[in-house]
Parts: C-alpha cells; structure tokens; sequence
C-alpha cells in the first residue's frame, strides 16, 4: 500500500488493524440502509474524501477499486464520519443500483440468522424463520 496524502490530523484519529485497515460501513443516504462493508487505508479514505466517489482496499486482490467503476453501481459520497473509537468509518452516499455484487439491493438482504429478539421489557421472543431464511410474519 502506497503512502498516503491523508491529511496528518485525520490520520491520527484512525485506529487501524495490523494489516493498516479501518472498516468503512456504507449506508444509504436516504433510506439509511446499511448498503455494505468495505475496508479502507489512508490511500482509500483520502481518495474517497477527495473524489467524492467510495473507494476501498480489496484485501483479496490486494488492489484499490472505486465502488461502481466496473459495475455502474457507482456510490456517490455524502458524508464520512469516524466513530468514537477511531475504528470504524461510516460512509453515507446515494447509492446507484444495487450495492451488492450479488445484484442484491445491499449485501445484507440475502442471509437473516435466526435470532431471539430483544425487548426493551425485557421479554425474549423467537421469531420464526421461512423456509429462504427470510422472517415470517406471526400474528398481526
């Protein structure tokens, strides 16, 4: 990975991984869905604060890409914020077309876990999964 031009003062906010990684979650501006997760360097999150265009380090292809360039599906920066930690960036954009490589609207559509639900009561609920693992609707 390249040195980088990130302004020295947002560097030194960032809590990075050994591998010199900070997670950027992406989030729709509008709908305020969690579109993906991507990982950025100093490089990546410079690129992407400057060009206004979401770009990320492919850790498997040990490459920079910028999110829709081959695709289309292109992201187009609103607002960067770090969290209170250092270690987490959330990315809002207006999102063109799908967010997932799957064609899927984000890539947390397909596979829901089943979980127990929580209750601010403090009650616990199962909720019944569909045979797709999507959540079935009980009683209405």
């Amino acid at each position: 990975m390249p040195v980088s031009d990130l302004d020295p003062a947002v560097a030194a906010l960032l809590r990075r991984d050994a591998a010199g990684l900070v997670p950027a979650v992406v989030q729709d501006e509008q709908s305020r869905a969690v579109l993906m997760v991507g990982w950025m360097d100093d490089e990546a999150l410079h690129r992407t604060l400057t060009t206004g265009r979401s770009t990320f380090w492919s850790r498997s292809r040990g490459e920079y890409w910028v999110k829709g360039e081959s695709s289309g599906h292109r992201q187009w920066v609103r607002d960067v914020r770090l969290d209170c930690d250092g270690d987490t960036l959330l990315v809002t954009v207006i999102q063109e077309g799908p967010a997932c490589h799957t064609g899927d609207t984000t890539c947390f559509d397909a596979r829901v876990l089943p979980a127990v639900l929580g209750e601010p009561s403090g009650a616990l609920a199962q909720q019944p999964l569909s045979v797709s693992g999507a959540r079935t609707v009980t009683g209405a």
